[in-house]
């Protein structure tokens, strides 16, 4: 199974075009289940629900009840913001958290699951986005031990171990990815560890997902680094859910437009059964 995750950078830049460049590489790279952050809805118009059309997926969403920020950054306070699901599959359950924002900036962040129908075994899937600001480790400890909980709450019921997704905005050696994997500090959740998928890459392999060869990186002047991430629980049985690769995506131009100031991750996980 292909699972992805992806943040498609809002209404930002020349987002009709991006648009386009993001349903290309969807197509090219053929997920069979993505987690996205700063998806937009403009009345019944949604990009997750585009693209769901366009590549024939099922999807679901959830909107932050707090868009102000983002709001006021394009000057239009009609437009919503939160995080999608797309599958190939049907969606069986889904449920959403809202996430503490601590002494942070409170702008309705949230984690979405969505219980994936696939053949074989159904999928605990999640996907979320923390909180931005550098100095809000702290902050994103909170978030982190929050989707931690929601993940235990909601992983039962099959073999398949849970998968989750998101843009978490802090490093790979910070606190609060150290505490959601809880196999580096003490976890979260007691007994509950999730790896890092990208511990399985090449080395070699590009692996910055905030990366300044985007000009949209380069623009901020900060330094490349991989904020953008996929984790799973221990395999089941057989080896169910392990992964066997990763890489990034939707790291270079398409027709001459980046389609987000992020890289994509993507695993192939093993299913065992097809």
């Amino acid at each position: 199974m292909r699972v992805m995750t992806w943040n498609v950078w809002w209404r930002f830049g020349p987002w009709e075009r991006r648009r386009e460049a993001i349903l290309a590489v969807l197509r090219a790279v053929r997920p069979d289940v993505v987690g996205l952050q700063e998806v937009w809805a403009d009345g019944e118009e949604n990009l997750a629900g585009w693209l769901a059309e366009r590549l024939d997926m099922h999807w679901t969403w959830a909107a932050s009840d707090s868009p102000q920020k983002w709001q006021r950054r394009i000057g239009d306070p009609t437009i919503d913001f939160g995080n999608a699901v797309l599958s190939r599959w049907p969606i069986a359950e889904r449920s959403v958290a809202r996430l503490p924002a601590g002494g942070g900036a409170d702008d309705g962040r949230l984690a979405l699951y969505a219980l994936v129908d696939a053949p074989g075994h159904r999928v605990p899937f999640f996907t979320t986005h923390l909180n931005a600001d550098p100095h809000e480790s702290a902050v994103r400890c909170a978030q982190v031990a929050a989707l931690a909980r929601f993940i235990a709450d909601h992983r039962g019921g099959t073999p398949f171990p849970p998968v989750a997704t998101g843009d978490y905005n802090a490093w790979p050696d910070s606190d609060e990815i150290r505490l959601l994997g809880g196999y580096r500090t003490a976890p979260a959740v007691p007994g509950q560890v999730l790896y890092d998928a990208w511990e399985y890459a090449d080395p070699a392999a590009p692996w910055a997902t905030w990366d300044t060869a985007n000009p949209h990186v380069a623009k901020t002047f900060e330094p490349s680094t991989r904020i953008d991430y996929i984790h799973v629980g221990p395999p089941g049985p057989d080896g169910l859910g392990h992964v066997r690769s990763v890489r990034r995506a939707g790291d270079g131009p398409v027709d001459g437009v980046w389609p987000s100031d992020h890289a994509a991750v993507v695993a192939e996980l093993a299913t065992g059964t097809w």
